[in-house]
């Protein structure tokens, strides 16, 4: 048909009623013939004369649509959009549009269909040219005079448009993206911005580039197209940048996304899933940010990840409120078809946490979430029978957590350097929390087997920036500590061990690797005396465990730790190694008795340790001491830390005692003679601390020996050091405590103690008369010249806590005079033999319930008004 057949036929309709519907009748046929095309897929020359009959009738229906309807007054909305949609189709299908999975499965005729008018037109021929150009063309012409009823097309064509813009023609790109910039310019010029076209847009480049179209060269083309054009309006240039980034940024994330839906390796589809799920989150997309929720908690539950899966779809309900409000479609996607109120679907999510938890074995989560249900229960809908079957839930948490065994997960630094890697790893470094029992040799197999081509780098320090700008890839993986957290709640209290493990490696963000270094002249007969420590901390971005079994490293610091620090660090190590299996052996009367033998006859043997000995020689010296003045806090901790060493050893001989076998008797019997020999010279050299003989001394309910002598939790102790858990200067954790003096009270004047004598008994006892209030009472007390005094660390931070019980100190060298010891603020009362006889037969309240506080007046009596402290 030529121009004259065209114009003729037009002129046939007498209405424009009849000529729409003839138009409309002409795209839907033209829309059904593209999709089920008629010639078979190798009848090219048909195929080509079908599509140049098209392109044709389109352009001279779209002139007549712009002659008849353009004007306002017969605008015919229905009538301009169906041949935008018709040709935009044909040009997607022209480019194989039918990669979207959603669209992958269609009919095998629609199939066909586009993959023979995708070779038609990729094809061409010098007849006809690259008909995707001449149609593209055509689409920005009828764009462009639709003058002022643009508006009317937005958002509706910025999906169809899009489309064609994606299709890999870089002719066709330049000239149809500036479209957007006009549309843009539109709606701002309208309303004052162009929040629709910027929805619509996000929206649409989601589903699009998951679909398979896409590439960074669209995204560089788009980018300097639309800043051009911008450049041209100041009023709205500012606004266009801020949207360029957002899509620039969208478009990096969706096609890395992209990159390893088919890959093997699920940790990189996590990694991309959580980079799209912080994008929509920051830009309030809240329909895309549970779809990409469910996404990801569809990965972990593949992985066996439950506690990350639970994680996960956390976050989903605190998009939801405890109301009856119903639940809008965008916060819904959960697979539950039927209308849900908030409450009902946020219930109904707490019971799958609360499951994904359980297999987690993190019942200390799934327990807050019971609260946070049974509270539901009991205040707002009462529903008592619900609120019984969550108690007994939660009942049969807190047991697991004190009778089922929970191996704790390491911990492994790994880093990714050279320019091989997907921008979001490369030169990165990431925490990785390990599963139950794998080891880090195991793990970095599995690592390098994601990435074959990467080599293995086996140093620890940072690399330079000639590795971090090679062309390949670099992975460097090694172990790292958790940096425990202080919980204020636990503080200075006998904290079950199976309660503090779990903190110990859950809810870390910080995290340190240490590597020795020798520093000055080294001694080989004595390491520890040029040991340093260089520590690198790490704090990732979030809490592990979370979302995901890793987050990236944020901030990276270095300290250097001393040999001093270092030797304390030591000592409160194994200090509290020997306190936790104490606790476990006396809790478990299965264990069998070889780690309990190995760590004790390590540690008092002399031809196993010689730890003290090293730390004497090293740090114990008149040469030490005047070298380093500003150390004497730190080697008063020391000594402290090595003077109460002995009384837990004691305590785990004690039971190593009880559950030796014959065969085994005469090892027990050299061990407990070397513990002798060993507590005689540490009590001579640091003075006594005795625990006292926990046998038929628990109030009111059994106790472990270590809930029963810890002065402060192992959190507390963690507390206590720097932020790489290196020991610093001592805070001071002085208590008063009030005294009831005797009938008579008299204080013996006595000569000064030299340094080499022992100091007499000190004992901490419950008074006879005042039978709910604690007494500190030293016996035949002398002065001691003050110099001395300052070296003595009666109630030091080491010194653990002894609730319900007595203490005994002996023979500490030294003494601070009363009332200017920085420990204890009471005057000290002599003891009788009888006073003593009463003390030991008599049980003693729980101690931080009766630590009340007296200022001694002038004559030895306490004031009307005692005060507790804290510890």
């Amino acid at each position: 048909m030529g121009d004259q057949h065209y114009s003729f036929y037009i002129e046939t309709f007498q209405t424009s009623s009849e000529l729409v519907d003839f138009l409309m009748e002409t795209f839907i046929m033209f829309k059904d013939l593209i999709g089920k095309n008629v010639y078979p897929a190798d009848w090219v020359a048909m195929s080509m004369v079908q599509n140049r009959v098209f392109l044709r009738a389109i352009n001279k229906f779209a002139e007549t649509m712009n002659q008849k309807f353009l004007e306002n007054t017969n605008f015919e909305f229905q009538s301009f959009q169906l041949p935008y949609k018709v040709v935009t189709m044909a040009m997607i299908f022209s480019a194989g549009g039918a990669t979207n999975p959603s669209e992958s499965n269609s009919s095998k005729d629609i199939t066909k269909g586009i993959a023979a008018f995708h070779s038609v037109l990729a094809t061409g021929n010098l007849q006809y040219g690259d008909m995707r150009r001449l149609i593209g063309f055509s689409i920005r012409d009828m764009w462009y005079k639709l003058g002022q009823n643009k508006i009317c097309f937005i958002p509706g064509m910025v999906g169809p448009i899009l489309e064609m813009t994606l299709i890999p023609e870089a002719e066709l790109r330049k000239a149809t993206i500036p479209i957007f910039f006009d549309m843009m310019l539109c709606e701002y010029q309208r309303s004052g911005d162009f929040k629709k076209f910027e929805n619509e847009i996000i929206l649409k480049l989601d589903h699009e580039v998951e679909g398979g179209r896409g590439d960074e060269q669209y995204m560089q083309l788009l980018e300097s197209i639309l800043l051009e054009c911008a450049a041209e309006h100041p009023t709205i240039c500012k606004s266009v940048e801020s949207f360029v980034n957002l899509v620039k940024g969208l478009l990096e994330k969706l096609l890395d996304y992209r990159g390893v839906m088919t890959d093997e390796s699920k940790d990189n589809r996590m990694s991309c899933t959580v980079n799209l799920l912080n994008f929509y989150k920051d830009n309030n997309r809240e329909e895309m940010y549970i779809r990409y929720l469910y996404k990801l908690r569809d990965l972990h539950l593949d992985c066996d990840n439950y506690t990350e899966a639970a994680y996960t779809l956390l976050l989903h309900t605190w998009l939801l409120k405890w109301s009856d409000e119903q639940c809008a479609s965008q916060v819904m996607q959960t697979g539950q078809q039927y209308p849900q109120t908030h409450r009902q679907l946020k219930e109904t999510l707490y019971d799958i946490i609360i499951g994904y938890f359980d297999k987690g074995k993190m019942w200390e989560e799934a327990i807050s979430l019971c609260k946070e249900l049974a509270e539901q229960c009991e205040m707002e809908i009462f529903d008592y029978q619900l609120l019984s079957q969550n108690l007994i839930q939660q009942a049969k948490f807190y047991e697991n957590i004190m009778k089922i065994l929970r191996p704790k997960p390491d911990y492994f630094a790994v880093g990714y350097y050279g320019q091989g890697f997907p921008s979001f790893l490369r030169n990165k470094v990431f925490i990785y929390r390990g599963k139950e029992y794998e080891r880090r040799e195991d793990f970095q197999m599995q690592l390098m087997s994601q990435f074959p081509n990467a080599e293995k780098m086996n140093t620890t320090s940072a690399p330079g920036d000639d590795v971090k700008n090679a062309p390949g890839q670099y992975i460097q993986c090694f172990t790292v500590q958790p940096v425990l957290d202080e919980h204020p709640r636990f503080k200075n209290k006998p904290v079950p061990d199976q309660i503090i493990n779990f903190y110990k490696s859950n809810h870390v963000q910080k995290f340190h690797y240490s590597r020795p270094v020798r520093r000055g002249t080294v001694d080989p007969e004595n390491e520890f005396a040029s040991m340093w420590i260089e520590r690198t901390s790490f704090v990732t971005a979030y809490k592990l465990p979370g979302i995901l079994r890793w987050f990236e490293v944020v901030h990276m610091s270095q300290t250097t730790i001393s040999p001093l620090e270092n030797a304390i660090e030591t000592m409160s190590t194994a200090n509290e190694k020997i306190l936790m299996m104490i606790n476990q052996y006396q809790n478990d009367e299965t264990l069998p008795i070889n780690p309990l033998s190995m760590l004790l006859n390590g540690i008092v043997d002399p031809a196993v340790m010689g730890g003290f000995a090293k730390y004497e020689k090293a740090f114990f010296t008149e040469e030490y001491s005047r070298e380093h003045p500003e150390d004497q806090d730190k080697l008063t901790r020391l000594k402290d830390l090595i003077a109460w060493q002995i009384p837990f050893l004691g305590a785990g001989i004690k039971i190593h005692e009880r559950r030796v076998s014959e065969n085994l008797r005469p090892f027990h019997d050299r061990m407990e003679e070397c513990f002798k020999n060993l507590k005689v010279k540490v009590e001579k050299e640091y003075g006594v601390r005795e625990m006292p003989d926990f046998e038929d001394r628990r109030v009111g309910r059994p106790r472990s020996m270590l809930r029963s002598y810890r002065q402060m939790s192992i959190i507390s102790m963690a507390s206590l050091s720097s932020d790489c858990s290196t020991p610093s200067k001592a805070a001071s954790e002085s208590f008063d405590l009030e005294i009831a003096p005797p009938k008579t009270p008299k204080v013996e004047q006595e000569e000064p103690i030299s340094p080499g004598s022992t100091l007499p008994e000190v004992k901490l006892r419950r008074s006879k008369k005042r039978a709910k209030r604690s007494s500190v009472v030293f016996a035949d007390e002398k002065p001691a010249a003050e110099s001395d005094l300052k070296r003595m660390s009666f109630a030091s931070q080491s010194m653990p806590t002894i609730p319900a019980l007595t203490l005994s100190v002996v023979g500490v060298p030294g003494s601070e005079e009363a009332n200017a010891s920085p420990r204890l603020s009471q005057t000290f009362l002599p003891l009788s033999d009888g006073d003593k006889k009463t003390l030991k037969r008599k049980k003693v309240n729980q101690f931080f319930k009766t630590m009340l506080a007296g200022k001694p007046t002038e004559e030895g009596k306490p004031t009307s008004d005692p005060m507790s402290t804290d510890l």
